[in-house]
């Protein structure tokens, strides 16, 4: 009992920690300091990233450009896919299937807020 009411004490008298404010760039649905959770994940940044500054790319050169399995590259362009922030588009060349992805005007607007989030973040920061 003694070592409870020891804790409560200390708790008691130590310093209110500030609140946090909110930073602009944020996702209006969620909480002033969430960020986008389909986007802050490394490999899906980095898929959104590529596509941004390229029209478009073909699956092998995506994951090539981000040295990544087959695997791991199909299951986070799809969760992308799910969310409306990349395009998929399959055909054939020739006898070669061919998987293209493209960032939707969706993604881009989605990943401008991811990155102004991070900015306002950073420069609360410092």
């Amino acid at each position: 009992m003694a070592r409870g009411d020891a804790a409560r004490r200390e708790r008691a008298e130590a310093p209110a920690r500030p609140r946090l404010a909110g930073v602009k760039g944020n996702r209006a649905a969620e909480s002033p300091l969430a960020l986008d959770r389909v986007i802050h994940e490394r490999m899906r940044l980095a898929i959104v990233s590529a596509l941004a500054v390229n029209p478009s790319l073909a699956f092998n050169d995506l994951k090539a450009i981000l040295r990544t399995t087959d695997g791991n590259l199909s299951v986070h362009a799809r969760k992308l896919e799910e969310a409306g922030y990349v395009r998929c588009t399959k055909s054939f060349a020739g006898r070669t299937p061919r998987t293209e992805y493209a960032l939707t005007p969706a993604g881009r607007r989605a990943l401008e807020a991811y990155l102004a989030h991070m900015e306002a973040l950073i420069s609360a920061l410092g």
